[in-house]
């Protein structure tokens, strides 16, 4: 029976406006679908693999002056000096550096390669919301005497390209120091202990010797008990790392950042300013598609205004004549699902070369994320088109039998 109705109803459709709709709305959805996935393969390229959507942190620190030095001046933040910070409107969050308050000493050996490195060093640590690597491995206890670390990456390539290379010493990967245990002794309050040092992980965005918070806490009050650990440093998550208000402040107040991370603050968020317009872009269009396609079948349903008023009055429901109309939105709704998906997959495989030249180790993102998002679009848009055309036809139907 719905056959028939079909039959009788798709005379009058426009191919012209349908094509429109369809060719808009797949641009429309390709451009969204596209942006989305680029989005989530090239974020890599910006944040060095540790995380997708990597947030914007500043290393700040006080400037260091010869006067300072001379009058004693401390180079430290106090805490309403954080405080103040941590009030700014561009401030998302504060954390501090915690120095120790011990003598730490460290021996690295591999006896098979005939290296052997000892040095002083020093231990920081941060709240672990500001760690970017994993942390699954990040924790102490105190009765198993191991230490978990993480050093910055850069050490690794110093060594690997600057020492080793100049001393014909072999490289090492970062999997292989995942291996190694280091020989930590700390020293402090009359006591020196001796622990195994552990690296799982190491950082691209902290420069500096980490050690888990909880062991800080617990070794700075057995080794240096009654002192209090005065933070030299600040890590802050920012809104906008372009927002003139940062430099300004940390100009008045004599602060300085470390290396690039604001420039590297900037380019990431330049990247999701661009993805934004990107999408935004693409939504108008896609909005633009299902205007046109709501247009096309209310002119439909207007040329068909007799027809439709006969078939309800020989016994047909509204759904029954509504249903031909919702199927053809949804059939059209689920081509440009499928097309769109498949340029996405296709112009994909064009720019990935190009970002795996840019960083090896890269690994692009899953595509499942992408189609379950433009599944989404298609229900939410097929819903929409048919809530739209089953409150309409009893509004034109009305209006008919009243002229």
């Amino acid at each position: 029976m719905n056959r028939l109705v079909w039959k009788l109803l798709r005379r009058h459709i426009s191919g012209a406006q349908l094509a429109g709709f369809f060719l808009a709305s797949l641009f429309g959805m390709s451009i969204v679908l596209l942006g989305i996935q680029f989005y989530r393969d090239v974020a890599p390229v910006f944040t060095q693999g540790n995380s997708f959507l990597k947030k914007d942190y500043l290393i700040a620190t006080r400037k260091i002056s010869t006067l300072g030095n001379l009058t004693g001046r401390s180079n430290t933040f106090s805490p309403a000096a954080i405080d103040d910070l941590r009030s700014q409107p561009f401030t998302r969050s504060v954390g501090a550096f915690t120095p120790s308050l011990f003598d730490v000493s460290a021996g690295l050996g591999m006896q098979e390669a005939g290296i052997r490195l000892s040095t002083e060093m020093f231990f920081e640590s941060v709240p672990d919301a500001y760690i970017d690597v994993s942390l699954e491995r990040w924790h102490f206890d105190p009765q198993s005497h191991t230490i978990p670390i993480i050093i910055p990456r850069n050490y690794l390539n110093l060594y690997n390209f600057g020492f080793a290379q100049s001393r014909s010493l072999p490289k090492l990967s970062e999997g292989l120091m995942n291996l190694i245990q280091m020989d930590i002794r700390l020293s402090g309050n009359g006591l020196t202990e001796l622990f195994k040092g552990q690296i799982v992980g190491f950082s691209n965005r902290l420069n500096t010797i980490l050690v888990p918070q909880a062991f800080m806490e617990w070794a700075n009050n057995r080794y240096a008990p009654g002192h209090e650990a005065q933070p030299s440093r600040l890590i802050v998550e920012v809104d906008n790392p372009t927002d003139t208000s940062i430099n300004e402040y940390f100009s008045r107040k004599g602060y300085e950042t470390e290396g690039d991370s604001l420039d590297a603050g900037r380019a990431t968020y330049f990247l999701r300013l661009v993805t934004g317009i990107v999408l935004a872009i693409g939504g108008i269009i896609s909005l633009l598609a299902f205007f046109i396609l709501m247009l096309s079948i209310f002119l439909l349903l207007q040329k068909n205004r007799d027809k439709l008023q006969n078939l309800l009055l020989i016994g047909y429901a509204p759904t029954q004549v509504a249903l031909p109309y919702c199927v053809l939105t949804a059939s059209l709704n689920l081509a440009v699902l499928l097309l769109s998906t498949g340029c996405v997959a296709l112009l994909r495989q064009a720019y990935l070369p190009f970002l795996e030249k840019l960083v090896p180790q890269l690994e692009g993102s899953s595509l499942l994320p992408t189609l379950l998002i433009g599944g989404a679009l298609f229900l939410v848009v097929s819903a929409l088109n048919m809530v739209a055309i089953r409150r309409q036809l009893p509004k034109l139907l009305s209006r008919q039998a009243r002229r």
